[in-house]
């Protein structure tokens, strides 16, 4: 499975509010256009509330 850039990641959730949860996160990137490699790599997220933008990247980070 090929990395996500975290740049094009965070464009996708652009305007996502936070705290949000995985499924939440999943379902506004698939809103936005993100595609199936971005939303495959965030289906793998731990089940949990992210609080930040940054805090998504990081979990992507370990993810990959």
């Amino acid at each position: 499975m090929a990395k996500v850039n975290p740049i094009q990641l965070q464009k996708h959730l652009k305007g996502m509010e936070y705290p949000a949860s995985k499924q939440d996160i999943v379902d506004y990137a698939k809103q936005q256009g993100a595609d199936d490699n971005a939303i495959a790599i965030l289906e793998q997220l731990p089940e949990e509330e992210y609080e930040t933008p940054t805090d998504v990247n990081k979990a992507v980070g370990e993810v990959q």
